[in-house]
């Protein structure tokens, strides 16, 4: 696998491929010097060309060194750009010098507090130049297009850098700091991410946040999509400190990789991995995935051929989940079509319980030919087996029913997406079941992914009309259909999601959920968010409070108590798709808080030995009297996984009553007692005893200084920049 992939990087097209930035400017730069008799007009369109592409792969000053030239040549020759061409040469200026600013500060002079919005004094910008410069481009366009609202967003962002926002801002431009006011006080999330050597540099990717090797702490698997980003394990050493093992694990040459999951696939008590390859390159993207069999002694090995996993599709999601209730989990595989004469069906494999696969996605129903940007699966509507639903990015979504076999034995998922009313909306990405109203009945949550540019942003939070796609909150209405209560559960925003997951930040146990946003575009700068849920009537944003609202662009989220202490921290890749798009990743540390928890790790028998798809009622006894909190063995979103041992929130708990298990396959009905509250247990399928799991607790080492082992080493994808 290693070679193919570094076949793949060697043969890689800068002309077929659009993110191939730094490649593709090298190549105009070479032909510059080889043009003769340009007319003016063709000159000033190749350098303006040139400056993008050199933008986008990292170079900010050479890219505004080509804007200049572009002014310069009309001004030599006495010519007035057309208005449209003097917007765009000004935007660009401004949006290379807000890079310029960012490179310089964010990346070289980091603080832990870099580029979280609002920004704190430790964030501001040392070196002003970016801004400044960009602050007066900004201006010219505002005074040209008072309307601009990407200027607007942009000029106040570059404010903030220099510590001047709001008082300097020019009060006709002001976004109002209350737009951002967060609506519940939660205490800050502090980033630790550089003191414990996690803040990779380097561009979008996935996470994986679960034990690989069963010693009771939470490690930590990291992607990136750059052609040559490598492949990270992390090994959480229980002592405040993790080891970058990525070498001794088998893993160097694994690259590539825009998203991740992690299962058990064979049944022997090993978390494996897959790793999914060539979102969004289209017929560029036909890379092969890799699935990882975790050898029990710290090394993986790739065996996605010996699976029969290997084929050449674009794609970045996938769903774990036994559909036949064999005991055994089967895997779907969102693909992405664009052009449907020469199609990227997705792909149902089918387990067959000896190491391989058979793919059937044909035969069951669910060959879905569309831009798939996001897969979830569960049991919506209790009957025993469990569903898939499907984002895609243009012909909305789909929720396919599983039927099970028909006469031949074969089984069979049925299209039900406008019986139960879940197809919007048209442009999606990032999904999840979940029950938010702890009612018993899974929930869905579809991310909206559209807008025309970071001005739709902008009018969100100034309450302006935007044509940005908006979510869907999907209550289950408990007869096979769904409610949208987007609005009602205040989440009508913008929120252009990419990667998000969800949790329980306070132990309420109402579950939350954080969002990474933004898209390539390098003026896309708007913060993360995270909701909190209001005890099931609605979610509030708590970004401002939590301090979670990152600039840079976020991609694979996972929830994990990584330390022990019973509070879930949140672990975010951050970082761009163009090579020059490169930011550190986050690890947002929870302060704490005084609800109790319980945590649960179920070991299937008859059901796959991961329980994935496992339904857990906690029943506890409150000073308000008896209460339910839900929740599904999963890893959470459709980008980035939280781990299969459940962390579960019990609120005001005073004891824990019991415990009752649905094991998805075995169909079996377990109840389990005598558990305590803040405590870890196992619960083999069948066995009525759960065993006491004593972890141990740890502080991080917070104190070993901010240059971390990541930041020590290369950004990843720097021989590329890809």
């Amino acid at each position: 696998m290693a070679l193919r992939l570094k076949q793949i990087r060697e043969r890689a097209n800068p002309r077929a491929d659009p993110f191939l930035s730094n490649r593709r400017a090298e190549l105009m730069e070479k032909s510059l010097v080889t043009f003769t008799n340009l007319s003016l007009g063709e000159e000033m369109t190749f350098r303006t060309k040139l400056g993008v592409e050199l933008l986008q792969a990292g170079r900010s000053q050479d890219a505004l060194a080509q804007f200049q030239n572009v002014q310069q040549l009309a001004d030599h020759a006495g010519v007035r750009l057309l208005q449209h061409g003097e917007r765009q040469l000004r935007m660009l200026q401004a949006q290379a010098l807000m890079r310029l600013g960012e490179q310089e500060n964010c990346l070289v002079n980091q603080s832990a507090d870099s580029c979280l919005f609002p920004l704190l004094p430790s964030a501001f910008h040392r070196l002003p130049r970016g801004s400044n410069g960009a602050i007066a481009f900004l201006k010219q366009e505002l005074e040209a297009e008072p309307a601009d609202l990407s200027a607007r967003w942009l000029l106040n962002l570059a404010y903030m850098t220099l510590g001047e926002y709001p008082q300097k801002v020019p009060p006709q431009w002001l976004v109002p700091p209350a737009s951002f006011a967060s609506e519940y006080a939660l205490p800050r999330f502090h980033n630790i991410a550089g003191a414990v050597g996690l803040d990779v540099d380097g561009l979008a990717g996935g996470i994986i946040l679960d034990d690989f090797d069963n010693d009771g702490f939470v490690d930590i698997i990291k992607s990136s999509w750059a052609l040559d980003g490598q492949l990270r394990y992390f090994h959480n050493e229980g002592n405040g400190r993790f080891t970058d093992r990525t070498e001794q694990a088998g893993l160097t040459g694994l690259v590539g990789g825009l998203n991740l999951l992690q299962t058990d696939y064979n049944n022997d008590g090993l978390l494996d991995i897959l790793v999914l390859r060539g979102a969004w390159l289209e017929k560029e993207g036909r890379m092969p995935k890799s699935l990882l069999r975790n050898n029990g002694d710290g090394t993986f090995t790739d065996v996605t051929e010996e699976a029969g996993l290997l084929s050449l599709h674009p794609s970045q999601t996938a769903v774990w989940f036994d559909y036949d209730g064999d005991g055994w989990v089967d895997l779907f595989v969102g693909n992405e079509t664009l052009d449907p004469n020469d199609p990227d069906p997705s792909q149902l494999f089918h387990n067959n319980r000896d190491g391989t696969f058979t793919e059937c996605a044909a035969l069951s129903g669910v060959a879905l030919q569309g831009y798939v940007k996001g897969v979830a699966s569960a049991d919506y509507d209790h009957d025993g087996r469990p569903d898939l639903y499907i984002t895609t990015r243009n012909r909305g979504n789909f929720l396919f029913h599983n039927d099970g076999p028909d006469a031949a034995g074969h089984w069979h998922f049925s299209d039900v997406t406008h019986q139960a009313g879940v197809g919007a909306p048209l442009h999606s990405f990032s999904t999840w079941f979940f029950d938010y109203d702890n009612d018993g009945w899974e929930d869905i949550f579809v991310s909206g992914y559209s807008v025309q540019n970071v001005g739709d942003i902008a009018a969100d939070y100034l309450n302006l009309p935007t044509q940005g796609a908006l979510p869907r909150l999907y209550h289950n209405n408990h007869d096979g259909t769904f409610s949208d209560v987007t609005a009602s559960a205040h989440l009508n925003h913008v929120l252009l999601t990419m990667g998000c997951n969800f949790g329980d930040l306070d132990n309420d146990g109402w579950l939350d959920f954080y969002l990474g946003t933004g898209d390539p575009d390098l003026s896309m700068l708007i913060p993360n968010r995270m909701f909190r849920n209001a005890e099931g009537r609605f979610f509030q944003d708590v970004t401002t409070a939590t301090g979670t609202g990152h600039l840079q662009k976020g991609h694979g989220v996972g929830f994990a108590d990584l330390n022990n202490d019973g509070a879930q921290d949140v672990y975010a890749v951050i970082g761009g798709s163009y090579p020059g798009d490169n930011a550190r990743s986050v690890l947002f540390l929870n302060p704490g808080n005084t609800n109790h928890w319980v945590k649960l790790k179920l070991e299937g028998t008859k059901s796959n030995r991961a329980a994935i798809g496992a339904r857990i009622k906690v029943s506890v006894a409150t000073p308000a009297g008896r209460r339910q909190i839900f929740k599904t063995v999963n890893s959470g979103g459709s980008f980035g996984c939280s781990p299969l041992r459940q962390e579960i929130g019990l609120g005001n708990a005073k004891q824990i009553l019991r415990v009752d298990i649905q094991w998805s396959g075995s169909g079996l009905q377990q109840e389990v007692n005598g558990l305590e509250l803040d405590r870890c247990y196992r619960i083999r399928e069948g066995d009525p005893i759960a065993q006491l799991w004593d972890l141990k607790q740890f502080e991080f080492d917070l104190k070993a200084g901010t240059q971390s082992q990541a930041q020590a080493t290369d950004r990843e994808g720097s021989s590329t920049g890809f």
